[in-house]
Formats: structure tokens, sequence, C-alpha cells
């Protein structure tokens, strides 16, 4: 059995969630989200793409109901016992499945949390659900119960999510050496990856983010490679992934001589992005870091180039997107802790002569501030 945590701390987060459980009056909750199968359980799969389902009872009940591939990965990766399989038929209803788990647990009309804010649950498998459900129990909807849990880490979950940190600096120096003019990016995003790999990570819960030129203002992954210019910039995001615990990080790299937009660009990006992590302290908000982001960005006239939102907390996420609630946008009244992991992105986006320069890093609350999850500066790297 490959645990990546002891018995100990997944009976403490269990223990945890059983108490909130019954502080809602809740007889136990069905679970659609992977992240708290394996915060829970350890369980790791992308199976979630079908139906699967793990039940946890007030009483410290757990039965999984999932696929015969998954039920392999189950007993290997988790400390499940209780594992049910639906097999792929033409007249396959795996929610009549989980209404006789149910009915055996003794959740005939009782009250049950469901996870609806799940990637697990599509339209049509909640439709299922329901007409499965209605009548037998009453649900209610828990999206935000283990992902709240999920958001303070562990001594032990740190380790990870600094080991991710330093997986992301690996990656950032192949990038900085590599994107010079005439370079691939397709070459540039294998390198990246390859430090991760090669530092023992894993895949990430979304793609990378490259693109240069025009590309560069996209902030998300799309299709295409291309070749660095000689007077190019080039935008990055990734992140350093171990143990499923992220570290993201973001850079805007030059090459051929930079202009002196660009450069006020960067420097504003730079302070802004230092206004808001000096935000990132226990008893203030999200909205606080935000706030300082755009206050900055105002100051420098680069309101029309600012975005909306400038990062969100880190932890174990899987496809399709790293991000992890909650996360940086004006009066967002959420209050950073102690033990939680946050991404910070500050971006300066000028679109209408297409600049870009997008310093971010991935930084841990401690008790009287934060700490960096990177060791590399944010300064301007110009190759070429």
């Amino acid at each position: 059995m490959a645990l990546h945590f002891t018995r100990e701390e997944f009976a403490r987060r269990q223990k945890a969630t059983i108490k909130e459980l019954a502080r809602r009056d809740l007889h136990g909750m069905l679970m659609f989200r992977q992240e708290s199968m394996y915060y829970l359980t350890g369980y790791e799969t992308f199976g979630y793409c079908f139906f699967q389902c793990l039940y946890l009872g007030a009483d410290g009940t757990l039965t999984l109901l999932t696929r015969l591939p998954d039920t392999f990965v189950a007993r290997q990766t988790s400390i499940i016992k209780d594992i049910r399989i639906w097999t792929n038929l033409p007249d396959a209803n795996p929610s009549m499945d989980l209404r006789r788990i149910l009915e055996e647990h003794g959740c005939r009309g009782k009250r049950l949390g469901i996870e609806l804010d799940a990637y697990g649950l599509t339209g049509a498998i909640y439709r299922r659900v329901m007409a499965a459900l209605t009548d037998f129990v009453n649900l209610e909807d828990v999206s935000d119960l283990v992902s709240k849990q999920r958001v303070i880490k562990s001594p032990a979950e740190m380790v990870y999510a600094r080991k991710a940190g330093k997986l992301a600096d690996a990656a950032l120096v192949e990038a900085n050496r590599l994107a010079v003019p005439g370079a691939d990016e397709g070459e540039i995003l294998a390198a990246m990856q390859g430090a991760v790999f090669k530092g023992g990570g894993e895949y990430p819960g979304n793609e990378f983010i490259i693109g240069s030129g025009k590309k560069a203002l996209l902030g998300r992954h799309t299709s295409g490679r291309q070749r660095l210019k000689k007077n190019d910039q080039l935008t990055i995001e990734w992140a350093g992934t171990y143990r499923r615990y992220h570290a993201a990080m973001m850079r805007t790299i030059l090459t051929g001589k930079p202009s002196k937009r660009h450069l006020d660009m960067h420097k504003a990006a730079v302070d802004a992005h230092w206004a808001s992590a000096a935000q990132i302290r226990p008893g203030r908000t999200f909205g606080d870091v935000f706030d300082a982001y755009a206050r900055s960005l105002d100051r420098r006239g680069h309101r029309k180039h600012r975005v909306s939102a400038t990062g969100y907390s880190m932890g174990t996420t899987f496809t399709p997107t790293w991000m992890d609630w909650p996360m940086f946008w004006h009066g967002n009244p959420v209050v950073i802790e102690p033990g939680m992991v946050l991404f910070l992105h500050s971006l300066v986006f000028d679109e209408r002569r297409w600049l870009a320069m997008a310093p971010g890093q991935t930084f841990e609350v401690t008790a009287r501030g934060n700490k960096s999850l990177s060791r590399l500066p944010l300064d301007l790297v110009v190759n070429g």
C-alpha cells in the first residue's frame, strides 16, 4: 500500500469531518470531489470522469462505489476497505447501486450532505442521483465542508508543498535558460515538465501555460507551439507538483532589447506584487490582498491593464485545474490564516500594445506573515 500520509493523519482529518457532520446534524455525506477523497483517505485516480462516490457516515463508515479499474487503485493508494464495483453495461445505473449502499448503512429518511460543486458530479450524473435518492434521503449541499478543511495545511502537508516549490524553481531555471530567440515553446515546456518529473514530482492539475508574442496575454493553455522571435515576450505559468500538492509560479521573459514600456510594466507589476504580498498575513482578508495590487497599479497609471483576480489557494487538486478555494478578488471576506498556501500573481496586460508582464509565486502563511516557496527572484530576465 502506497500511502503518502500516516493513518493517524487520515484519522485526524476524518475526525474533523465527522465532527462537522454532527454539527450540521447530518447522518453522513456523499463525496464526488476527488480532492476530498484523496484528503480523507489517500485515494487518487482520474476515474472520477465516470460515476464515482465515496460515502462517509457520521459513525466513521467509509464505502467507495467505483468502476473495477479504480478498485485496484483504491486498494493500493488508500485506507478504504469497503469498495463496491459497478460495471459498464447497457442498463447500468450506479445511482441505484448507491441507493442500495445507503439503505445498507441505515440512511433511509436521513439527512445526508452531498458535494454538488464537483467535477465528478456532471449534470447527467446529478439527474440520475436525484432520481434514485429523491424521497429516500434528504440531501444538503456540503461542497464547502472538506474544501474548507483542506485550506489549512498540516505540518506533513506543508512538507509536500515546500517540495513542490523547489520543483517549480527547477522548472523556472530551465525556462530562463532556454527562452532565447529562435527557441521552440515545445522544447521549453518539455524541459520544464521534465525538471518536475526528474525531481520526483507529478503532472499538475492543469496544463502548463506558455505563450509568446500576442499569446503572452492569454493566461490559458492553447494548442499550437511557436518559436520565439528576436524581440519577443514569453509568459509562462506552471506549478511544481509533489504528492498532488501544488506550488504555482508565473513569469514573463523577454528576448532581445526590452522597450521602455516593458521595463515600466515590469517595475509596476513587481511593486504591485510586493504590495499584495505584504497583505498575506494572519488577520487580513483575501480582498485586502487584491486591493493592494489594484491600488499599486492604479497609482502608476495601469488601472486599465490590471485583472479582476490575482490568485488563489493551492493544495491537492486534480484535473481540470490546480486552482483551489478561495481566490483573491475585491471584497472577498475570507480571512487569511496560518497554514494556508497561496499563489499570488500580479498581472499587467496592455492589450492595446499587446504587451504583458506577469510575476507570480506561491507563499505559505506563517504565524507572523508569509514565506515564499520559491527561492528565485522576480528580476526581469532578458535573453539574446
